[in-house]
């Protein structure tokens, strides 16, 4: 009897521990995970092809299209005028941008045309005697000649007699020596050009000048040029007289140019030409950096879209139903955020913004994009 129960209290022991394992088994078992089938949503827009101009970017420095460097060919002491010479000054045309001391040159010039009318008179009488017909002019002449005056040009000789004459008693030679010193002597004063502004000085009144030594900048604010470099690839679309638009950096301000000329030169180094516009305006600064837009041509029957949409830049993804499928198109023209495509139909659904990790097939669904 005794041994009957241990018997049976063993097997009950051996059950309890046996139950007891496969209780703590399931416990220790997780459960496998049931994930949810995750559908991404992508903004789409509808294709409408239509006509699209084709806008070259580029930018550069603007510069005054009429800019002097100021060189003085005379030596002496810079004298004070008018305006002073610093920069920023505003001259007019023909106002006096610098005068430089003349009185030694001054002196010396009314020295010469005083020899030069004295070599006239001495003539007189033998034009009198020899050439009674022309003695008329010469009297006038002297009669006119003023010493304070720019010297008058002399009469013109009717015979070879008379020229032989005057050449001889070196009346020529003379006349030559003293336009010369007057000519010289104008270069004593600068005047403008045209009408501008000093934009760099390098004297200051009172200052020894020396023949050859640069003065300063002066330039013309009413008109400008901007040069550009433009892709070889795209210098066929670029004329002359094509309209452009320029604006500043933060693209508050604006102006029209036109394309006035391009150079034939291709850069070797950057592949890219030269085209020069010329920009009219207020608020217009030489050395101003801006950016051109040009119209050249229109793309019919094409559309644009953000070059982020690009897929190794001949494909993009369109919405075909609920799922993307990648489609080939034909590139035509890239901006610098923008390219302009061609081979997609009107109503085309295709993605308005990227989608990363998209991929041919993937279901997606659509959300209205306003």
């Amino acid at each position: 009897m005794r041994q009957t129960i241990k018997i049976i209290g063993s097997v009950l022991l051996l059950a309890v521990a046996i139950l007891a394992g496969i209780k703590i088994t399931n416990l220790n078992q997780k459960k496998k995970p049931i994930f949810a089938k995750v559908v991404k949503t992508v903004y789409t827009k509808k294709v409408a092809n239509k006509s699209i101009p084709v806008t070259i970017t580029s930018s550069g420095n603007l510069a005054a299209k009429n800019k002097i460097d100021l060189y003085t060919e005379v030596q002496g002491i810079l004298k004070p005028t008018i305006k002073e010479f610093k920069a920023g000054t505003l001259f007019l045309k023909g106002q006096t941008i610098l005068a430089i001391n003349s009185d030694e040159f001054y002196a010396n010039l009314q020295a010469q045309k005083s020899a030069f009318f004295n070599s006239l008179t001495a003539i007189m009488p033998d034009i009198q005697l020899d050439y009674p017909n022309e003695y008329g002019k010469w009297q006038r002449y002297l009669s006119s000649f003023d010493l304070h005056k720019s010297t008058p040009k002399l009469p013109e000789t009717t015979s070879e007699k008379e020229k032989f004459f005057v050449s001889g008693r070196g009346i020529f030679t003379n006349y030559y020596n003293v336009k010369n010193l007057e000519t010289k002597l104008e270069k004593y004063t600068l005047r403008a050009p045209f009408s501008g502004v000093l934009t760099e000085t390098e004297v200051t009144q009172g200052t020894l000048v020396r023949a050859g030594q640069k003065l300063g900048e002066f330039i013309d604010t009413s008109a400008f040029e901007l040069e550009v470099n433009i892709n070889e690839a795209y210098a066929y679309l670029l004329k002359k007289g094509n309209k452009v638009q320029v604006y500043n950096l933060n693209k508050t301000k604006s102006w029209k140019a036109i394309v006035v000329r391009v150079n034939a030169k291709v850069n070797q180094t950057t592949q890219t030409i030269k085209a020069y516009l010329q920009v009219n305006g207020n608020d217009l600064r030489d050395g101003m950096y801006l950016n051109a837009a040009l119209q050249t041509k229109n793309i019919e029957n094409a559309t644009e879209i953000s070059r982020k949409l690009l897929v190794d830049d001949t494909k993009v993804f369109v919405v075909n139903d609920t799922l993307l499928k990648l489609v080939k198109i034909n590139p035509v023209y890239f901006n610098n955020e923008t390219v302009i495509i061609k081979g997609l139909e009107n109503g085309t659904t295709i993605l308005s913004k990227s989608l990363p990790g998209a991929y041919d097939g993937m279901l997606v669904k659509i959300i209205n994009n306003k």
